[in-house]
């Protein structure tokens, strides 16, 4: 048995559900460990393009158990909407698996987050307004509703009717919004229980049910490093820990089960939403950064939001090794560098002074980080063809190796393009 953690290593859209797709079929469950529907996964299967928010990639093959665990916060609605959408084209949803401990997302969460973001004004964190930020809140506060509340009509009424005597009280006196009626969430909630019935159950006891037959488990992570709710740029984060270790706490598998930290990178950098990043080149001022989001299709899978981009960052791959405990590396969007002559690697932060070739952990020192770069040559020839790590041109290889060298570990992982035959697979062995 090999069981392996898959994460994002920047600020998210790294490429984390192609690298999944990839490997699934070595893998006897992939279970999706934290976060919500604010983070969209894309997958190319045959040309078609699968944006997957809630349900786990491993969903591609039917000899994998999709898990969604009791660490993630679950939409019924985009659920059954992502069942539906698999299901009508061909694509079996019998092995999905949703953790009856995972918190449900309600309305007044959704209606709460955008409420607060309203309110926020100029300082606004720049959330997706799915909700995800209140479920988690309430969840802390012990007044949250968990899927297996959705079986249970009188238990799901006397927690609804606790959660929205506080929720009601804040949109209304603090926010001047409109309030929320349990009869009609229960109506609502209560029919999205019934058709997700087959798929609720005890994932915890299902997990290590499979480790005990000696299979393997792929952990598929939302998000990425510095969104992490403890070890990312706070308040600029996410409201889970979206780390290596959240794998752990979101689905009731023990650290010794786990062999592999796989850390998704993209070959350059980008963000959605707000927050400092120090190496950001701006799309309309600058030639690059405007290139980069193009060429890279860098818009947002949920939102469609435009990604802000920049240079590879080192520190920040440096960070994301040592916090996750990488063993592998998987780059993604190579390609999307061909277009230049040069290219810039930020490989340490000045922070007023202070050179850092690490993430600092002081809020203001990041904010305050000016990038210190080293340039080197690109390829400026098109490598989507190229199927070995020796068909990439010398630059490209460089390029790898130096990425290597910053973040300490080995890239297994060379993606050249959006189809899963054009990832370059250098030094990864299947679980089984």
């Amino acid at each position: 048995m090999a069981s392996t953690v898959l994460v994002g290593t920047q600020w998210g859209d790294e490429g984390k559900g192609k690298i999944c797709d990839l490997i699934a079929p070595g893998f006897d469950a992939v279970v999706r460990y934290q976060g919500g529907n604010n983070a969209g996964h894309t997958i190319v299967v045959n040309g078609k393009k699968y944006g997957l928010r809630q349900i786990p990639s491993g969903i591609m093959y039917p000899s994998c158990v999709s898990i969604i665990g009791n660490g993630c916060v679950v939409n019924p609605a985009v659920v059954l909407e992502e069942i539906d959408m698999l299901e009508a084209d061909g694509i079996s949803t019998a092995n999905l698996k949703i953790s009856g401990n995972a918190h449900i997302i309600m309305p007044y969460h959704i209606a709460l987050d955008g409420a607060f973001e309203e309110r926020l004004g100029d300082y606004l964190i720049g959330t997706t307004k799915r909700g995800i930020g209140p479920c988690y809140q309430h969840k802390m506060e012990r007044i949250g509703l968990r899927m297996q509340d959705l079986l249970d009509e009188e238990l799901f009424r006397e927690k609804l009717d606790r959660a929205l005597t506080k929720a009601n009280a804040e949109l209304e006196l603090i926010y001047g919004k409109p309030t929320f009626s349990a009869d009609e969430i229960a109506a609502e909630y209560l029919a999205y229980g019934e058709r997700l019935r087959p798929y609720i159950t005890e994932t915890g006891m299902l997990l290590n049910g499979l480790i005990d037959e000696g299979k393997s488990l792929l952990f598929e992570g939302a998000q990425a490093t510095l969104l992490d709710i403890d070890h990312g740029t706070y308040p600029f984060v996410t409201s889970s820990n979206c780390t290596a270790g959240g794998a752990v706490t979101g689905s009731g598998v023990g650290m010794k089960n786990i062999d592999r930290v796989l850390g998704i990178m993209k070959a350059y950098i980008t963000r959605v939403g707000s927050g400092p990043m120090p190496t950001e080149l701006d799309f309309d001022t600058d030639e690059d950064g405007h290139t980069l989001c193009e060429v890279g299709a860098e818009y947002g899978v949920v939102t469609g939001r435009r990604r802000r981009c920049g240079w590879f960052d080192g520190p920040i791959a440096n960070y994301a090794a040592r916090v996750n405990g990488l063993t592998d590396i998987a780059l993604t969007k190579l390609d999307v560098l061909s277009s230049f002559k040069t290219i810039k690697i930020c490989v340490a932060y000045d922070c007023d002074g202070v050179r850092y070739t690490s993430v600092p952990e002081h809020q203001r020192a990041f904010e305050h980080a000016v990038p210190v770069y080293e340039e080197v040559p690109g390829w400026e020839c098109d490598i989507t063809g190229c199927r070995t790590f020796d068909e990439l041109p010398q630059a490209a290889k460089d390029y790898v190796a130096r990425i290597e060298e910053i973040a300490r570990t080995r890239v297994s992982f060379v993606a050249v393009g959006p189809e899963r035959e054009q990832t370059i697979v250098r030094s990864w062995k299947p679980a089984r």
